[in-house]
């Protein structure tokens, strides 16, 4: 796991400013009849006006600058004109761009069209974010990488909510996926040091039901096994001697 210089970690928290400002944008394409290529069309738009390169277009074949995700499908939405958002769906979206060579990966979920959502809905969408946050706030300068993934879990699973087991977090830099992964699972007090200047990709991945998943015959899609609900958020995340500092959201 390379400790980022500072040039790096510059780079790295433009991209994730750039990125986060996009996405403060996103909800006003998330509308009912609005295709999810649509909406990835909309965010390669605003990457370039953002001198941002998209990492997940040509990433062993891939077509698209995003993944977006509705409903049962809990990460790697292929974009199409097939899938057509109507009111009520939640739409998980996903990015990862570069500036100046160097990344920031984040996630954010939307209901569409939805004014007040149920009890249930809204738990279920507060408890990942809840998630999110308790395994940023374990990402400390002397604590153990499983420490992220326990907290995680246990947010999760009070909540009678499944953990995917398929899927990690991730180291992140120069490239999108860098060592190690980062489980939403895990034994507390286990796994590498965790030192200043290192940079995580940390995504909590659930689901209302059983956490079995499968990838779909596009290779890409992953879709839950019981079509359970399912949530997914993510945030690019540095360790300073300070605590973590998330660069994917903006500040103030």
């Amino acid at each position: 796991m390379m400790i980022k210089s500072k040039d790096a970690i510059f780079k790295m928290k433009t991209a994730g400013k750039l990125l986060a400002e996009i996405f403060e944008m996103v909800p006003s394409v998330i509308k009912p009849g609005v295709t999810t290529l649509m909406i990835d069309q909309w965010i390669a738009g605003q990457l370039k006006v953002n001198n941002l390169v998209s990492q997940s277009k040509g990433y062993m074949g891939y077509q698209h600058v995003s993944c977006i995700s509705v409903n049962q499908v809990v990460v790697h939405g292929v974009p199409s004109s097939q899938v057509i958002l109507k009111q009520g769906d939640l739409v998980k979206v996903d990015v990862c761009a570069a500036w100046k060579g160097y990344c920031a990966d984040m996630a954010r979920a939307y209901l569409v069209d939805v004014q007040e959502p149920t009890v249930e809905i809204s738990k279920f969408i507060a408890t990942a974010q809840q998630a999110l946050q308790a395994g940023i706030d374990q990402a400390v300068e002397g604590n153990r990488l499983f420490d992220i993934s326990y907290a995680i879990q246990q947010v999760a699973e009070k909540q009678g909510y499944g953990i995917v087991r398929d899927f990690a977090g991730h180291g992140i830099g120069k490239k999108m996926h860098e060592e190690p992964d980062v489980p939403n699972f895990g034994k507390k007090g286990t796994g590498m040091m965790l030192r200043a200047g290192m940079t995580f990709a940390i995504e909590p991945m659930i689901t209302v039901g059983h956490y079995d998943v499968f990838v779909m015959k596009d290779e890409w899609t992953v879709q839950t096994t019981d079509q359970s609900l399912a949530m997914h958020v993510e945030d690019t995340i540095l360790i300073t001697e300070n605590g973590p500092e998330v660069l994917t959201r903006l500040q103030g």
